[in-house]
């Protein structure tokens, strides 16, 4: 059988990802979610030692890396690990998620995260699939992460270029795209799938938050192109 390894969103709590574990039933053989520390301000390069030093590896492992984690996926799979099969983004990019994002930030240490109304924050990142289990999901994650944890992330989200490695991954590739994204510009996938050699695009109805708002729809996508690039094993 074959593991799936999940690199977690900004909140990097490994708690937002239940329904979308759950609809994957049993193709694989185990569910890892990564989670980061809450209260430690680590870049990408820390983040990645920490993954590869937990790596499985008793199975064939897929990655699957979401948003903010996208760019430590990207870069894992550039130089995999020798049980890594296969590779999935979702939401996520390699370089500057949005317009302008490399002039703002130097000042994203100043964002004033906990004052941020939650109606602004599910509005970006659940859009019209917002709900009351989704929207209470988001807001406990972030409200355990530390502010200036939260800030340093984004930071670096909007400081990351790892555009270089794309060619480098040789991997099959699954990129799930919302079609409701407000957060990423559209650039973000294209830049991400003229690069890698094998990669698929799959366009699917949610917002920037798919894994949560459009669990089932993702997680089938997955098992279909799971078994079409033979990663079950």
């Amino acid at each position: 059988m074959t593991d799936l390894v999940i690199l977690p969103g900004l909140d990097g709590t490994a708690t937002l990802h239940a329904a979308f574990i759950a609809a994957l039933g049993d193709v694989f053989d185990a569910v890892h979610v990564m989670r980061y520390p809450v209260d430690e301000m680590l870049d990408y390069a820390a983040l990645e030692r920490r993954v590869r030093d937990v790596f499985p590896a008793a199975n064939p492992v897929v990655v699957l890396g979401e948003s903010f984690s996208g760019p430590l996926a990207i870069s894992i799979a550039a130089d995999p690990p020798a049980n890594m099969v296969g590779l999935i983004l979702s939401t996520t990019f390699a370089k500057a998620p949005v317009p302008l994002s490399g002039w703002v930030a130097p000042m994203a240490s100043l964002l004033p995260v906990r004052s941020v109304p939650l109606s602004m924050m599910t509005w970006m990142l659940l859009g019209q699939w917002n709900s009351p289990a989704l929207e209470e999901g988001l807001r406990h994650a972030l409200m355990r992460v530390s502010p200036k944890v939260l800030r340093h992330r984004a930071g670096l989200a909007m400081r990351v270029d790892v555009s270089g490695l794309l060619a480098r991954v040789k991997l099959p590739t699954l990129y799930l795209r919302a079609v409701g994204d407000r957060l990423l510009s559209s650039s973000a996938c294209r830049s991400v799938a003229s690069s890698i050699e094998s990669c698929t695009v799959v366009d699917v109805a949610g917002p920037h938050l798919l894994l949560q708002a459009a669990a089932v729809d993702c997680a089938q996508i997955v098992k279909r192109v799971a078994r079409e690039n033979r990663w079950l094993r």
